[in-house]
């Protein structure tokens, strides 16, 4: 009798080790809806959610890398027409994006919110090699808005230099020309500035739309494919994230938009995240990618568009000013060869993305470009007239990093991740106390009959 009681205990025990592992596998499902609808809840852009909380505001730093290439040969460039010989001068470090958005207004009606992005720069002297007041052999401004096919200008350049020597400050911030009586610099005019207006989707009708632009100030490329705005800003994407589609962002400091491509999965303070990169061929020559072709302006300068690496955006900009990765990175290789000093890495100069896939949540980006400025044979300007040809000249590269400190780690895994974390530890010692008391059972109700039979 009391074998019998053994087996009946037993056959209690198997089925309650598949009951527990069958709601275990029940759970999943269950738990995968529970974690789908908080985390879709928190990513609305709406007051309350998570979303919103980081939107809103500019809690985690940005900094904007200089690195300035000083020409140490401007006499010879002149004289004899020889190549540029740069040396690399840098960081110099600006903290932006401090400022929180302004003029946020919710669009109802079609799951909008429209706002403006002030601009600012302070300068970090703790993160710099000198000061703002180092100075720089660098392309004369002047010559390079008087040389560009867009100048009005109808002044005379006869006397003035090629290069000229100014300030980090000058370059990149602005100075007063004597020539053109008017301020000229790399990113003049910049602090007291807005970007936008912006208009983007808040997904509250459809979480896969969150983030994405809907509309950004006006086109400049004056054709239909190359003035679509693709994507978000890059700060965040639709959750739950399919590392086999790329992500689409937009840059207003490109005015165009650019696609990333799933590379690795890293480890970021304790979170795990999928690391984008820019393809090679995101500013690849149109002969190759013919999504390019309506970027190409310039039949001259690109050589008949089979230059590869630069992005024109003079008419966005109203100044010659090409964009390129750091050290024609992925470019041409005569680019490279027209100037010594330069030497692209993939590891220092690509831009990436480190994204959360669950939330799509971006918490660590470099954005990498360069700022080239073009100057080439001419016979009313002087000191262009033994110039031999067209060159692409590197002023400056930058690097726009950011990333998430242990506070905010700390939150972001114990608000949102945390929960996940538990109901997937719920699923599993669920399923796996229901497995092991089904196997154990059921080899000790094998025995106990097996000794049954011989007894």
């Amino acid at each position: 009798m009391g074998c019998w009681n053994k087996l009946c205990g037993l056959k209690a025990g198997i089925g309650a080790g598949i009951a527990v592992a069958i709601l275990g596998i029940i759970l999943i499902p269950v738990g995968n809806n529970i974690i789908r609808e908080t985390v879709t809840k928190e990513s609305v852009i709406e007051p309350g959610t998570t979303a919103w909380d980081n939107w809103v505001s500019a809690d985690a730093p940005v900094y904007r890398q200089f690195w300035l290439f000083d020409v140490q040969n401007p006499q010879d460039v002149v004289e004899n027409g020889s190549k540029p010989k740069l040396v690399e001068k840098g960081p110099y470090t600006y903290k932006t994006r401090y400022l929180p958005k302004e003029n946020i207004t919710a669009n109802p009606e079609d799951y909008t919110i429209s706002f403006l992005l002030p601009a600012g720069a302070i300068f970090e002297p703790s993160m710099s090699v000198g000061s703002e007041e180092d100075s720089v052999t660098s392309l004369n401004l002047a010559v390079a808005v008087r040389h560009s096919p867009l100048s009005h200008v109808t002044l005379s350049l006869n006397n003035v230099s090629l290069f000229q020597r100014r300030t980090v400050r000058e370059i990149l911030w602005g100075y007063k020309d004597p020539i053109l009586k008017g301020t000229l610099g790399l990113f003049f005019p910049y602090n007291g500035t807005y970007d936008g207006p912006y208009s983007v989707f808040t997904g509250k009708d459809d979480i896969s739309k969150v983030s994405i632009i809907d509309s950004w100030k006006v086109s400049f490329w004056n054709n239909t494919y190359c003035d679509m705005i693709n994507g978000t800003d890059g700060s965040s994407f639709s959750p739950f994230l399919d590392k086999k589609k790329p992500l689409y962002f937009f840059s207003p400091d490109i005015s165009r938009s650019v696609s990333a491509e799933y590379e690795r999965s890293l480890d970021l303070k304790g979170i795990e995240v999928y690391r984008f990169k820019l393809p090679t061929l995101t500013l690849a020559s149109p002969a190759v990618n013919p999504d390019n072709q309506c970027f190409c302006t310039d039949y001259v300068v690109t050589k008949n568009c089979t230059l590869a690496g630069v992005l024109d955006i003079s008419s966005s900009r109203g100044q010659p000013v090409y964009i390129s990765l750091p050290h024609f990175l992925h470019g041409s290789p005569y680019l490279v060869e027209d100037v010594e000093g330069l030497g692209p890495s993939e590891e220092h100069h690509v831009t990436f993305l480190d994204v959360e896939p669950t939330t799509g949540f971006s918490l660590r980006f470099a954005k990498r470009l360069q700022v080239n400025m073009m100057y080439g044979p001419s016979k009313i300007i002087t000191v262009l007239k033994k110039v031999k040809d067209y060159t692409i000249l590197p002023i400056v590269w930058l690097n726009e990093t950011a990333s998430l400190d242990d506070e905010t780690a700390d939150r972001f895994k114990k608000e949102l991740l945390s929960r996940v974390d538990m109901l997937e530890t719920v699923q599993f010692t669920l399923i796996g106390l229901g497995s092991a008391a089904l196997v154990l059972c059921t080899v000790a109700h094998c025995l106990v009959s097996r000794n049954n039979k011989l007894v």
